[in-house]
């Protein structure tokens, strides 16, 4: 059904109209007729037509200046202008507001009846688009908050390569490189610093997640991720590396006004709320793990880390991001990174501390222990006690920045490099093995993930992996180590095609044909004849 509003100040032009459109689309229409600008304005709020048919020359309001008002409330509707007067400047302004048709009167049913098939067209045709719009908007309603929750597992427990990250940003349109967590805790209630019942409690949060979600989102701007036992993360993109004090009391008088509305509509269950502090995006886990800090710490229902301070304060100007870059490029193997941000932070001691020569051997030896410790840690790093015996009397004879700052370079660079080596170790046998397994098997039907199965990897690990170390996917190596095989038969021996398919894990002949020449631009019976 169209719904179509008839705007000219004589009755009988509005008659004919209807008249005209009933006889040649039965039943099609709903009608609607004003007889001034200013009654078309307002019947044009509260019929919402589809198309209307407008006169220029109105009492009061003008047809060019009421459609330049409804325009405003109704952007979708039709226009087709039908008046007496042909003048250019009214003309013109017609298609400057996006008239569907300028018709001068007399006009003959044939061209009210083509013009209103135009308009019905167009009318379906944003009907569909709109009817689209919807249910992609729909479709995106499920979709977004499972990859939202798939980011937060990802910055929670750092299973990531930075390209995921990179992906995740684009899809949830994410442009800032810092951020905190606010962590939901849910239980009975509230003893102490801690809740009752939690897991009872979670089960419950399991069936109302969705109404939580939604509260959640009215007052913290953030990701919302799944309920974890009795707790529901969020994660919250900032635009600076620090929050002014202003706005993190802001924040708290918003969690408390959460926390109310949420007992509110739950009132079996109670709720607190912790804020971690703004860090860099990789450092999400620690954001979280310092907001979880701020509850121990607390007795209250809301809680953030930057007033109750569960993680290390640094003096002024003490440069915690250097020492994080250290420490994390140490556990990536990172070597580059890791000797560049310990070079700088060295820099940076003997820059500003150049009488204390005692505290930075102190700070070098600490450094370089725990850069030992983290290699220990994920690089498969035999640790043997009696090891690092020199280390001090090392250290305490050192004389001069220069010689300490190689020493401790050294020590950063030799644990880096052990978890590099590792990796790459790892990267390497997995890679051979596979590559022997396809040697072996490239005669029958292989899979990727067989041969991943094969090698104990995730298909998606093993493909990515794969990718990196032979500059190649799967299938191409795959079709590649066939190809040459059969290069070898063709040039070296009589089988027929049917034979050497059999021998290079192809079951039809047309389809090896078509992958050969596709490989070396000939068909098989031309590469043996050359």
């Amino acid at each position: 059904m169209y719904k179509i509003l008839l705007a000219d100040d004589e009755g009988i032009v509005i008659d004919s109209l209807k008249f005209i459109i009933e006889k040649e689309f039965p039943g099609e229409c709903e009608f609607a007729s004003a007889k001034t600008g200013r009654g078309v304005i307002e019947l044009a709020e509260t019929f919402q037509p589809d198309i209307a048919f407008m006169d220029i020359q109105m009492p009061g309001i003008n047809g060019i200046e009421a459609m330049r008002e409804i325009k405003q409330v109704n952007n979708h509707i039709i226009f087709v202008v039908m008046t007496a007067y042909d003048k250019f400047d009214y003309a013109k302004e017609a298609i400057n507001l996006g008239v569907l048709d300028y018709l001068n009167k007399p006009v003959s049913k044939d061209k009210i009846v083509a013009t209103m098939k135009r308009a019905f067209a167009q009318c379906d045709a944003h009907k569909a688009r709109r009817s689209q719009d919807l249910m992609v908007k729909e479709k995106l309603e499920t979709v977004v908050p499972i990859i939202e929750n798939g980011l937060i597992q990802d910055l929670l427990f750092k299973e990531f390569f930075q390209e995921d990250i990179d992906n995740y940003k684009n899809l949830l349109s994410i442009t800032q490189d810092f951020g905190y967590m606010a962590v939901i805790v849910m239980g009975r209630e509230l003893v102490g610093n801690h809740m009752t019942s939690a897991v009872a409690v979670s089960i419950e949060a399991q069936k109302v997640y969705n109404q939580i979600r939604a509260l959640i989102e009215d007052y913290v701007p953030g990701k919302v991720g799944a309920v974890m036992s009795n707790k529901i993360p969020v994660f919250v993109p900032y635009d600076y590396s620090e929050m002014d004090y202003s706005i993190r009391a802001e924040l708290v008088e918003k969690g408390r006004a959460l926390c109310r509305r949420l007992k509110e509509k739950n009132e079996d269950m109670s709720f607190r709320i912790g804020f971690g502090p703004v860090l860099p995006l990789k450092r999400m886990n620690e954001s979280y793990e310092l907001a979880l800090g701020s509850l121990v710490q607390s007795t209250s229902h809301v809680a953030h880390a930057d007033d109750a301070p569960a993680m290390c304060l640094y003096e002024e100007d003490y440069p915690v991001e250097l020492e994080n870059q250290i420490f994390d490029g140490v556990q990536r193997g990172a070597v580059a990174e890791a000797c560049a941000a310990a070079s700088d932070f060295y820099d940076w001691m003997t820059g500003n501390y150049p009488e204390n020569i005692d505290n930075i051997r102190l700070k070098v030896l600490e450094f370089a222990l725990w850069a030992e410790h983290v290699s220990y840690s994920v690089g498969g790093r035999k640790y043997e006690f009696l090891s690092r015996g020199e280390y001090i009397p090392v250290v305490s004879d050192f004389d001069n920045f220069d010689d300490m700052k190689i020493w401790f370079l050294s020590k950063v660079k030799a644990a880096t490099e052990v978890v590099a080596n590792r990796k790459e170790d790892q990267s390497t046998s997995v890679i051979s093995k596979a590559i022997e397994y396809i040697e072996e098997n490239y005669k029958k039907e292989l899979s990727l993930d067989e041969v991943s199965r094969a090698v104990n990897v995730s298909p998606y690990y093993f493909s990515k992996l794969f990718k990196e170390e032979k500059g190649e996917n799967f299938v191409e190596y795959l079709t590649r180590v066939r190809m040459e095989t059969a290069k070898k038969l063709l040039s070296t021996t009589d089988m027929s095609m049917k034979e050497i398919c059999r021998q290079i894990g192809y079951s039809d002949p047309n389809y090896f044909s078509r992958n050969f020449k596709k490989y070396t631009g000939m068909t098989p019976t031309e590469y043996a004849k050359k």
